[in-house]
């Protein structure tokens, strides 16, 4: 019995990972499919993607990008709309835009003696705009989910690690259970 019990929750590590990705894709690209409305499947999404891939393509246009200029002024004075623009475009900006801010992870040391460290990504390397010398501003996400915590360090307790920034996201968001592998 326990022997049976054992090949149940291994196919269950097996089975659930392919089974929760395939349904969550499933999932998107009905979501993006069903918001065109169009007869064929797929073809929503195909166009979303075009779309999407052409609109950065004129974006990176002289003219394209005065229009993006204006576009993105117009965004920032109005009152619920600038909250909601600015907040959206930092994320995806550090995540994927020219600006990106986790490329740079770091180990802390979070206690004196520095027998406890925590994994972060430095997202300002100074603060004295804020009156904070010597300090820097660390993310730390947070395991198993899309939230983390913003922390001011003392700069000389910020070590840089010299690993890809991906592998250290996917090491913190797996709770550790992922590896990583130098640069």
């Amino acid at each position: 019995m326990k022997r049976l019990a054992q090949y149940f929750l291994r196919g269950l590590v097996v089975i659930a990972p392919v089974a929760i990705t395939v349904y969550v894709c499933v999932w998107i690209f009905r979501s993006i499919d069903g918001l065109l409305g169009l007869p064929i499947p797929g073809l929503g999404f195909v166009l979303t993607l075009v779309v999407i891939t052409l609109v950065g393509f004129l974006a990176s246009n002289l003219l394209a990008i005065s229009l993006v200029s204006l576009l993105e002024r117009v965004m920032r004075k109005l009152p619920f709309i600038r909250l909601l623009y600015t907040s959206t475009k930092d994320l995806l900006d550090a995540f994927v835009g020219e600006k990106r801010r986790f490329d740079t992870p770091v180990i802390v040391a979070v206690t004196p003696d520095g027998g406890a460290k925590a994994l972060g990504f430095v997202t300002m390397s100074a603060l004295d705009h804020l009156g904070i010398d010597e300090h820097v501003a660390v993310y730390f996400p947070q395991s198993y989910n899309f939230a983390g915590n913003l922390l001011l360090v003392p700069s000389e307790r910020v070590t840089p690690l010299a690993v890809d920034s991906a592998a250290v996201m996917a090491f913190i968001v797996s709770g550790g259970v992922t590896g990583m592998v130098p640069r």
